[in-house]
């Protein structure tokens, strides 16, 4: 007997496999050909013995035929199951579609829906999908997109938020895209900064069945406690905030409690798919199409090589099928590279002054075995100057372990839009190296495995916090992994200038601006010194100036700095020069 709760308006049920049959006692199948699809298609009755208080509904033949190339005939006076989008499964061999328009209009994505789409940057985006959906006139609106970052203007999630389809994004990078950063300070576009590691674990548990997580990323900061720009009017004005996160106490730590991020429709790109729905991904365009796919109540996959099943080695399959709804060949595969980087044989990286003096200095944080995260800019340049003879891991939390140098056309090595950093920078990958989702990535960060993490920084404070993300009415960046990183067991170093233009004050009693990590910061290293921080209080706290530069006075940094610190005892040493 079926349950009259499966049948009740909203829901959806599909009966998939015999036992499922056999407990309904009335549904009946045989196959006949099909001429559309060249494979069996099934002839499904439900009779009388269904529960009778069950209320009948009807489904739309012919959709449904299409999305499964299913046929279903009424047994006279029969109810018949209604098929709606929220857990169908498939018992069609191929999920191959002709094309995206059949696919959208297959998965019932409708005005107000939440979509999940993968990608880093660019990098491994569905082009495909997001052209069909940019260009689909009337169709769905009010779209709430969730996706690592905000893409770039005119291209990929660009056109999405060109066409006026999207009321909110859930993003935890919005720096590379002008047009989006104008549409939500003129009240075009709500924006919800979540943590990159946190968006990735979010969809990762909706997809495991967990209504929820709790994380140490953005505990103690605006981002959990709420009041973070959410809309704004057209005069610039802010009308909406984010409200407060639920926090717990884990041994002495604070936790943010975070709902699984359960979307109605995912879009993911893969390398190489089978026609069940088996992916295979390239390098670190894996990102965050691995956990979209498993968070999706439908998921359609694009994949630029389709082959028929069981040309895959099951060993080589990063993500089954029984996550892919809907499967279609990625059309649009234009691929392209966001930060075309390369270098030379031999070259130098040109260096002076005083951020030539943060990277040297930046590149002594280096131990032998370490594992390493780099953040954009000076940091990444410090891995330049690696000792000689030293061996280290550097990851990119987009999904790369053992980073290497940018490529080098002279070797006969060419850039890759599948191997980018976090700065979205064409890459190689050294001998030995691994590559991974993003969920996973942030699995190594949050779990302690990585030794030291080197970001920048927009302002510190003496107690070791640090804001790197926003400047509420002027800058909309996003805090990307940096709120991951900093609240993960690694040493963590902030590289900066001392000063920012004008000299105004970035080493503050207080921040001024957002919060990325409540005393967080281990070292801060500037072109003018650099401080430890007790941020434990184990020495009652504060700053120490432990180095300092050719030219520089205590003098000039404590007119430099806007709270009191202790000096080394005895000669200070000096920082290299570059």
């Amino acid at each position: 007997m079926v349950s009259s709760s499966l049948l009740k308006s909203g829901s959806r049920y599909f009966l998939r496999r015999s036992a499922d049959i056999s407990r309904c006692g009335g549904l009946i199948g045989s196959s006949a050909p099909s001429p559309q699809h060249g494979r069996g298609i099934a002839s499904l009755s439900l009779c009388n013995a269904i529960n009778s208080d069950c209320k009948a509904d009807t489904i739309d033949t012919n959709a449904y035929n299409l999305l499964h190339g299913y046929q279903y005939h009424h047994i006279r006076d029969s109810p018949v199951i209604v098929i709606r989008r929220s857990i169908h499964h498939h018992i069609s061999a191929s999920k191959l579609c002709k094309d995206a328009s059949t696919a959208l209009q297959l998965s019932g994505l409708k005005s107000g829906d939440t979509i999940a789409v993968g990608g880093f940057g660019v990098g491994g985006i569905p082009e495909t999908l997001l052209n069909t959906l940019s260009a689909w006139e009337n169709g769905p609106s009010d779209l709430i997109v969730a996706s690592l970052t905000a893409g770039v203007d005119g291209f990929g999630l660009g056109k999405l938020f060109e066409c006026g389809k999207v009321k909110r994004m859930i993003a935890s990078y919005v720096g590379e895209n002008k047009n989006f950063e104008r549409m939500f300070f003129t009240g075009e576009l709500e924006v919800e900064l979540v943590p990159q590691g946190t968006i990735a674990a979010r969809l990762r548990a909706a997809g495991s069945g967990m209504p929820a997580i709790f994380t140490p990323a953005g505990a103690g900061t605006m981002y959990a406690n709420g009041g973070l720009p959410l809309k704004h009017a057209p005069d610039g004005s802010v009308t909406v905030h984010t409200q407060p996160r639920p926090t717990q106490m884990f041994d002495g730590k604070e936790y943010v409690m975070e709902y699984a991020l359960r979307p109605d429709v995912s879009f993911v790109k893969a390398y190489k798919a089978d026609t069940r729905g088996n992916l295979v991904f390239r390098g670190t365009s894996s990102n965050a199409n691995p956990d979209c796919a498993v968070a999706g109540k439908v998921v359609i996959a694009e994949a630029e090589i389709i082959v028929e099943a069981g040309e895959l080695d099951p060993d080589e399959i990063h993500l089954s099928g029984v996550y892919v709804d809907h499967l279609i060949h990625a059309a649009d595969n234009e691929k392209r590279i966001e930060r075309l980087r390369e270098t030379t044989a031999g070259k130098v990286m040109d260096i002076s002054g005083g951020r030539g003096r943060i990277v040297k200095r930046a590149a002594k944080e280096f131990c032998n075995g370490m594992y390493v995260n780099l953040g954009i800019g000076i940091p990444t340049m410090a891995s330049s100057f690696i000792p000689e003879g030293m061996h280290i891991e550097l990851q990119a939390e987009n999904g790369l372990m053992g980073l290497g140098p940018y490529p080098d056309p002279s070797l006969g090595q060419t850039a890759d839009p599948d191997y980018i950093n976090a700065g979205k920078e064409t890459v190689t990958a050294v001998a030995g190296a691994s590559t991974f989702h993003s969920s996973e990535s942030f699995n190594m960060i949050r779990g302690g495995h990585m030794d030291l993490t080197i970001l920048g920084g927009m302002q510190c404070s003496s107690s070791g916090d640090l804001a790197s993300f926003f400047i509420p009415g002027k800058l909309l960046k996003g805090m990307g992994g940096a709120m991951d990183l900093v609240s993960s067991p690694s040493t963590v170093v902030v590289t900066m200038e001392h000063t920012a233009k004008g000299g105004a004050h970035k080493i503050l009693e207080e921040c001024t601006l957002p919060l990325t990590g409540k005393g967080v910061v281990d070292r801060i290293i500037t072109d003018m010194c650099v401080f430890d921080c007790d941020k434990r209080g184990l020495k009652n706290g504060g700053l120490t100036l432990i180095e300092i530069a050719q030219g520089i006075t205590v003098d000039d940094v404590r007119a430099a700095t806007s709270c009191s610190f202790d000096v080394v005892e005895g000669e200070i040493p000096l920082m290299e020069e570059p």
